[in-house]
């Protein structure tokens, strides 16, 4: 795997010293791939469209996305970021209150994702975006495993309306029969029965059970919401353990045993056993890496080959919750587009190994995992959302970004890894 950009190749090294991490971290921040330019509102766009793909609609607020930039914000030291980004979140939730407490009184309503809490927005002014996927159960699980950690932490001062927010997620856990609860998960597309959705939301029903233990004397709104957390967490895990390692385990064409949104149960989430963790890990390696990134599942027809020559620009990114096989039409097998955010997240999961235990090992694979990260930058240092292919006019195939470069996303996670490899690099 040769570097996209010729001045991070001559900076990767196989092994690093800290001053080798600080000449790349240098390197990064001046030319600009770790920026991440909030919205007045303090939250942030999922992309930094450029003015030639606002069709991409990745100008848009996603809470999964949000998260995952306030969680490595908060990891690196700028907490004040994270904590704006994640309170406008919280004010994006309360003003999704009717929407939560009528699928409470009524579950049967949840059936139109258009009832449920929405998860993609818009950023600033804040407000809704009509007609999407919002059946996206792994999205309300990251915020509140956030949130409560960081209330739980003391970055964000606790107040009786968080308490209520919180305990609004719970009933709506409740209601929906979370564990059993079909959703269009981190993709976005047909609803199905999945474990990467069913860990996020155990993440999250985690830390509010840890914030409960540690303030026994608040009010949250609702009665004996401890045992409501309990219960609730209790039938999570036990519905998570009956379908890991595989992602779904409902009849076919459902069933799906690799997915590599499995990957954040082993982190930042960490709601799995080191032996699930080195097993998801293991498939992905196995089953879903390519030269140039990681495959999000076999199959996958988002930016497959010729996907630009396909599909028109407004279709591209338009969600597939009911028409998949509109996208799935353009797919030759073994030409899935390879995604830039899971490099890292591995690079992360062996350095945190290395850095418990001591053993080389995990720092040789914490390595090759952050360089794989590094190589996946483009010449003028943009994170890209993923590679794919088109076909030139000759026959032959150019690799390609998609629309969506720089993804913030991506500059989370590299930013994450570049953490953990200071840290590794300084026990040497």
């Amino acid at each position: 795997m040769f570097a996209q950009n010729p001045e991070i190749q001559r900076n990767i090294q196989p092994h690093y010293s800290s001053q080798g991490i600080e000449r790349i971290r240098d390197l990064l921040m001046e030319r600009g791939a770790l920026s991440f330019p909030a919205l007045p509102s303090g939250l942030f766009s999922a992309a930094l469209v450029s003015r030639s793909a606002p069709h991409t609609g990745y100008q848009a607020t996603w809470v999964r996305d949000n998260v995952q930039v306030a969680h490595s914000l908060m990891v690196n030291g700028e907490s004040a970021k994270a904590v704006k980004a994640v309170l406008a979140l919280a004010e994006h939730f309360e003003r999704q209150t009717k929407r939560f407490e009528a699928i409470i009184a009524d579950p049967s309503i949840a059936a139109n994702p258009m009832n449920r809490p929405h998860v993609k927005f818009n950023g600033f002014p804040i407000g809704e975006i009509p007609n999407w996927s919002h059946a996206q159960n792994d999205a309300l699980g990251y915020f509140l495993w956030i949130f409560t950690r960081m209330v739980r932490l003391g970055y964000i001062p606790f107040s009786q309306g968080h308490a209520s927010l919180m305990a609004r997620f719970a009933s709506y856990f409740q209601a929906i029969r979370f564990w059993l609860d079909e959703d269009s998960g981190h993709w976005e597309e047909e609803r199905r029965n999945s474990a990467s959705s069913i860990g996020t939301v155990c993440a999250g029903l985690r830390e509010l059970n840890a914030l409960l233990e540690s303030a026994p004397g608040v009010t949250f709104g609702r009665p004996a919401l401890n045992e409501l957390v309990e219960s609730l967490l209790r039938s999570g895990l036990d519905r998570l353990n009956s379908i890991l390692p595989s992602e779904c385990v409902q009849v076919p064409p459902r069933r799906r045993r690799y997915d590599a949104a499995l990957l954040f149960l082993a982190y930042p989430l960490e709601i799995v056993s080191d032996e699930m963790a080195d097993q998801i890990i293991e498939d992905i390696q196995q089953n879903l890496q390519g030269d140039y990134g990681i495959r999000r599942y076999l199959g996958d027809s988002f930016w497959c080959l010729n996907y630009r020559r396909n599909l028109s620009a407004e279709d591209r990114t338009r969600h597939f919750q009911t028409d998949l096989r509109t996208r799935d039409r353009f797919f030759e097998p073994g030409t899935e587009a390879q995604w830039c955010i899971f490099d890292p997240i591995i690079s992360v999961a062996f350095g945190r190994r290395y850095q418990r235990s001591g053993d080389a090992k995990w720092l040789v694979r914490q390595t090759e995992y952050f360089n794989r990260a590094l190589r996946q930058i483009t010449p003028d240092f943009l994170c890209p959302e993923l590679w794919h292919w088109e076909t030139a006019d000759d026959g032959s195939r150019i690799l390609e970004t998609s629309e969506a470069t720089p993804l913030l996303w991506t500059q989370s996670n590299l930013r994450l890894a570049l953490k953990e490899m200071e840290k590794s690099a300084k026990r040497i």
